[in-house]
């Protein structure tokens, strides 16, 4: 621990006289080149950010993989995977991801903070937290056939979505224990341990389905068991490695400390799974919206083929989300609010960089991408209307999660959730309904509202709130709140 930590831990240096000391400190770097800092930093963030775009790509790709080999059993397979997997597990999967997110602001200010030994409490209590709302959204679950035909699906397709909801219960509670266990290890830079636990569990998932499909023909049962077992083989891979030596410093054991605090610690969990699921919830909405135009066929195949290409383009910001939140929340918890700006700054840069290269990318070869999924001529043609919309759309996404992953970092989930609420779903999806029915510009109409109304605008706001941030408080704030949470435990202990 360095001599400014030992200061704080005993008490005998003010809060502000830490704050300030690292603020000098950081201002001594200053006197270094731009581009050498730059460099400095980019060799910090993308040791996080690297694994965790691949991460997210396998993790992903495990869903996309499953799709495929229900679609082989047949039409109303795919359609009940699709279904299951998208609309009941998408909500469930954002939700838990959303407050698994809580522990990216505690675990990273603590372990800046250089107080390694409470990171593995709040690991504790984020267990404890998820497990019990994942016992409480159960019957999401047990209910997913009835209401699936009250929002208009057709009843085949619906009972068989049911069913392949119940056979994903052992996935839904791995969300619980797995995304809390990969944000304590990310929070600590040992994102390579998440990526190579990824891609163990990718290749056994492609061997398995590949033996349930076409060897043993145990049908879409049988695929949805694939993906329960490979996400519940990254937790033990991540789990054994946490427990065995991975994390001598920031994992003592099983603690009574983790059942103290459990209220502050659920409603920052909730906050930031409100936060991330409002987000994660959007674009279904616009899914939802287009299925309900006339003759929506065309335009619904070429709208998922545009999300496909957009979801798997999202994983690199959803990387650098995770980079970022995680460089923030260490400066932060280090007393470096300099250190927190120039982070977020080379972040957004460098996302926006990569973002432009792929919307030049999708505007001049948007029917090449196309023809992965299609070659239908009609759904090709709408694909090449809808292209500029995707475009812009990467663009603001190589923005919009970095800059959220700067609220993660900081601690604003809640104030994020409100801004995503009202930007969200009181501007963009009704400015997307007028101009998609009330104009007749169709997909197209709604795409746009969305795009403009809401995303463009969320953006804007997280901008604005970003630039005027007083970082040196923001770093006061992270060590009295990592001072917070230590008392706490010891108090109850």
């Amino acid at each position: 621990m360095s001599s400014n930590g030992k200061l704080i831990e005993e008490n005998k240096v003010p809060l502000l006289d830490y704050v300030s000391t690292n603020n000098n400190n950081y201002l001594e770097q200053n006197d270094q080149s731009f581009g050498l800092r730059f460099w400095i930093e980019t060799k910090k963030l993308w040791p996080i950010v690297g694994p965790a775009i691949f991460s997210r790509i396998v993790s992903y790709s495990m869903f996309v993989i499953t799709q495929a080999f229900a679609g082989h059993l047949g039409d109303l397979e795919l359609a009940a995977m699709s279904i299951a997997s998208n609309v009941v597990l998408g909500f469930d999967f954002g939700l838990m991801l959303g407050m698994a997110s809580a522990l990216e602001t505690l675990c990273g200010q603590a372990f800046g903070a250089k107080k390694y030994y409470m990171l593995g409490v709040y690991l504790q209590r984020s267990w404890i937290v998820l497990l019990l709302c994942s016992i409480i959204m159960l019957p999401i679950f047990f209910f997913a056939t009835p209401v699936l035909i009250f929002l208009g699906q057709p009843k085949d397709v619906s009972q068989l979505s049911g069913v392949v909801v119940l056979a994903f219960i052992p996935l839904h509670f791995c969300f619980a224990f797995q995304f809390p266990l990969q944000r304590f290890l990310q929070s600590q830079l040992k994102n390579n341990v998440i990526a190579w636990a990824n891609f163990v569990a990718f290749i056994v998932h492609v061997l398995i389905s590949w033996l349930i499909v076409y060897k043993f023909q145990l049908g879409i049962i049988g695929t949805t068991f694939t993906l329960n077992l490979s996400w519940w083989l990254v937790f033990l891979v991540l789990f054994c490695y946490t427990t065995c030596g991975g994390c001598p410093l920031s994992w003592n054991g099983f603690s009574m400390e983790a059942f103290s605090g459990l209220w502050d610690f659920f409603k920052l969990s909730a906050s930031s799974g409100v936060m991330l699921c409002l987000e994660n919830w959007y674009y279904k909405v616009l899914i939802v919206m287009t299925g309900n135009l006339e003759n929506a066929k065309i335009a619904l195949d070429a709208l998922s083929i545009c999300m496909s290409i957009n979801g798997w383009e999202l994983m690199i910001p959803f990387g650098f989300f995770a980079g970022t939140g995680v460089r923030v929340a260490n400066e932060l918890g280090a007393g470096n609010g300099r250190g927190a700006k120039f982070a977020t700054a080379v972040a957004v840069i460098q996302s926006t960089v990569i973002g432009l290269f792929f919307w030049i990318l999708i505007l001049f070869f948007h029917n090449e991408f196309a023809l992965i999924f299609s070659t239908s001529k009609p759904v090709l043609e709408a694909v090449h209307k809808l292209a500029i919309l995707l475009a812009f759309t990467v663009l603001l996404n190589s923005v919009q999660p970095i800059l959220s992953g700067v609220a993660v970092g900081s601690g604003w989930q809640a104030y994020v959730a409100y801004i995503n609420l009202g930007c969200y779903y009181l501007l963009g999806v009704p400015l997307g309904f007028i101009m998609g029915w009330g104009f007749h510009y169709g997909v197209m109409g709604i795409w746009a509202g969305m795009i403009f109304g809401g995303t463009a605008v969320q953006t804007l706001i997280l901008a604005i709130i970003t630039i005027r941030c007083d970082w040196t408080k923001e770093a006061e704030k992270a060590s009295m709140h990592v001072r917070k949470w230590d008392d706490v435990g010891h108090l109850t202990s």
